[in-house]
């Protein structure tokens, strides 16, 4: 059971270093265009990692029939996979400056991602 807590710790650590160290470094140091060319470097690879480790995570609990890592697991790689595949409509969006769109778009894999972080706190915030 420790390497699911592990996997959960270690996804969970990348959401709040992405969250609270990476985008506020971009935001303040780089001009909009290279900032915009970054994040659309780093956010595939992040969602993508992720997902990976939540699979990882799933094998692993269904191994040990643990019923919450299953379910922490689920919700990481499904979030993941569908914040991942929701990149390039998000950035055609913001390249076609249509901001409905696009905010609706992030705001999804925003939700999605803060998901992933709660559902994988939960092995030490029991919600």
């Amino acid at each position: 059971m420790i390497f699911i807590e592990l996997l959960s710790g270690v996804i969970s650590g990348m959401i709040l270093f992405q969250t609270a160290i990476v985008a506020p470094v971009v935001f303040t140091t780089l001009d909009a265009e290279n900032a915009s060319k970054f994040l659309r470097k780093i956010f595939p690879r992040f969602f993508m990692v992720i997902f990976i480790l939540g699979i990882s995570a799933l094998i692993v609990s269904s191994v040990f029939l643990s019923i919450q890592g299953i379910v922490i697991a689920a919700v990481t790689a499904i979030s993941m996979i569908i914040s991942y595949l929701v990149v390039p409509a998000t950035n055609k969006a913001r390249d076609e400056d249509r901001s409905t769109a696009f905010r609706r778009l992030h705001t999804l894999t925003v939700v999605l991602t803060f998901f992933t972080l709660l559902a994988n706190l939960s092995w030490i915030l029991p919600i």
